[in-house]
C-alpha cells in the first residue's frame, strides 16, 4: 500500500490500487458473471458477480476509505443506494427527512415506502429543536441532505447526529453535493453516507451510479444482504469508469468551486436576480456551520429571477450552459426544479419550501468563468418581459 496522508492522494491510490498480477496501475475490468470454483463448501472469495465483483469491490473499498467508513457499497443508481438503506427499516417505522430534499428521495419515500408502512416526516433539519420535537417512539432514523437540493440549506451534522444518537436513531447523510473531498459526514457522527455517484464522483456525465458507506460491521452485514438480495448492483465497466472519475475529483472540484464562488457573487449583484442560494456567502444561512464541517460552499447555486424576466425565455436563451437533469459534470448544467428534479413534490409544498416557478438551479462546471458569466448575462437580458 502506498504511503499518503491527504485525500488528494487517497483519491488516486486509495482502496484497491492497480493489479498485482500484471503490475497494471489500473484495476482491471472483470467482465464476468461467474467464477470457477475449486470445490464445494470452500467459501470462495468470488462466486457470482451480483454478490461480488473485483472491479466493483475496488470501487467500494475506495469510497469506504475516502468517507472514513467501515465498508462501501456500489449500486446501479443513487436511488438504488437510497432504496437499499431504507430496506433497513420496517413497517411502522418513521424517518425524519430534511424538508427540501431531492425530489426522487421524496418520491420513493412518499410513493413507494409509504404504502409499505414506512412513514417519512419532513423536518427543517437545520433547526435542531425541530428535530427534537419531531422524534417519537416510532422514529428510527434521521435522513439529512446538507446542503439540501435545491435550496442549499445547511444542517449542523455533528449536532444533529448527536441528537440522533441520544434517541438511538440512525443518521443517514446524502453527501452528493459535497463529496468526501469537501465533507465527510461519518467523521461528524453519521452512521451511513449515500451518494448519487452519477454526479461529482463520476464527474463526466457518462455513467449512472450510487454509493453507500456505513460506519459499523453490523450495518455492513445488513446492507450487504440487501445489496445481494435485491441485486441493483453497479456493473464492472461502470465501476471502472467511476474509479477513473474519482481520481480527478480534487482538481475538478477545485475548479468547480472557484467558478461557483465568482458566479454566485455575479448573480447576487445582478438587478434581475431577486435571491441567490449559495452556502459560500458569509451571510448565508448556515455559513459558519458549513465552514466548520466542509472545505467550502461547493459548486451548486440556486437563484430566483425577478418578475420582470421570463424563466422559459431564460432557459431557451442559454447557449453554453445546457438545460438538463443531473449535476456535477465538467459541463455547466441548469435545471428548473419545479418541473424537473422536484416535480414529484406537490405544488403547495414546493411553494411553502420556496421551490417556486422562478427558481433556477445551476451546477457550475469547469469552463471559462468569463464564458459562463457572458452566457448567463445574455440569457438574462434576452428573458426580459
Amino acid at each position: 500500500m502506498a504511503n499518503y496522508n491527504d485525500i488528494e492522494s487517497a483519491l488516486i491510490h486509495g482502496g484497491i490500487y492497480g493489479d498485482k498480477t500484471t503490475g497494471a496501475v489500473n484495476v482491471p475490468i472483470y467482465q464476468t458473471s461467474t467464477y470457477e470454483q475449486t470445490g464445494i463448501m470452500e467459501n470462495p472469495v468470488w462466486e457470482y458477480s451480483r454478490t461480488g465483483n473485483p472491479t466493483r469491490r475496488a470501487l467500494e473499498d475506495l469510497i469506504a476509505e475516502l468517507e472514513k467508513g467501515v465498508r462501501g457499497f456500489a449500486f446501479a443508481s443513487g436511488m438504488a443506494a437510497i432504496d437499499a438503506v431504507v430496506h433497513l427499516f420496517k413497517s411502522g417505522d418513521e424517518i425524519l427527512v430534511s424538508s427540501n430534499v431531492y425530489g426522487g428521495t421524496y418520491r420513493i419515500l412518499d410513493k413507494v415506502y409509504k404504502q409499505l408502512g414506512i412513514k417519512a416526516v419532513a423536518v427543517d433539519t437545520s433547526n435542531l429543536s425541530d428535530i427534537e420535537k419531531a422524534i417519537t417512539d416510532k422514529t428510527v432514523a434521521l435522513y439529512i441532505e446538507s446542503p439540501t437540493n435545491p435550496l442549499l440549506t445547511v444542517t449542523d451534522l455533528k449536532a444533529a447526529a448527536k441528537i440522533a444518537k441520544k434517541h438511538n436513531l440512525l443518521t443517514v447523510v446524502d453527501n452528493t453535493f459535497m463529496t468526501p473531498y469537501l465533507q465527510r459526514p461519518i467523521e461528524l457522527g453519521a452512521d451511513i453516507v449515500v451518494h448519487s455517484a452519477t454526479k461529482y464522483l463520476g464527474g463526466h456525465s457518462d455513467l449512472v451510479a450510487g454509493l453507500a458507506v456505513v460506519n459499523s460491521k453490523e450495518l455492513a452485514s445488513k446492507l450487504a444482504f440487501y445489496q445481494n438480495s435485491v441485486g441493483a448492483v453497479l456493473a464492472p465497466f461502470d465501476s471502472f469508469l467511476l474509479i477513473r472519475g474519482i481520481k480527478t475529483l480534487a482538481v475538478r472540484l477545485d475548479r468547480h468551486t472557484q467558478n461557483a464562488h465568482k458566479l454566485a457573487h455575479f448573480l447576487r449583484n445582478h438587478d434581475a436576480v431577486s435571491k441567490v442560494y449559495y452556502p459560500g456567502f458569509e451571510d448565508a444561512q448556515g455559513y459558519e456551520i458549513n465552514k466548520a464541517q466542509a472545505k467550502n460552499g461547493g459548486a451548486m447555486i440556486s437563484f430566483v429571477l425577478d418578475e420582470k424576466h421570463d424563466v422559459k425565455k431564460f432557459f431557451k436563451s442559454l447557449n453554453l450552459i445546457a438545460l438538463a437533469e443531473s449535476l456535477g459534470g465538467v459541463e455547466s448544467l441548469v435545471c428548473h426544479p419545479a418541473t424537473m428534479t422536484h416535480a414529484a413534490i406537490p405544488y403547495d409544498i414546493r411553494q411553502e419550501l420556496g421551490i417556486t416557478d422562478s427558481l433556477v438551479r445551476l451546477s457550475v462546471g469547469i469552463e471559462s468563468f468569463d464564458d459562463l458569466k457572458n452566457d448567463l448575462q445574455k440569457a438574462i437580458k434576452e428573458s426580459e418581459i
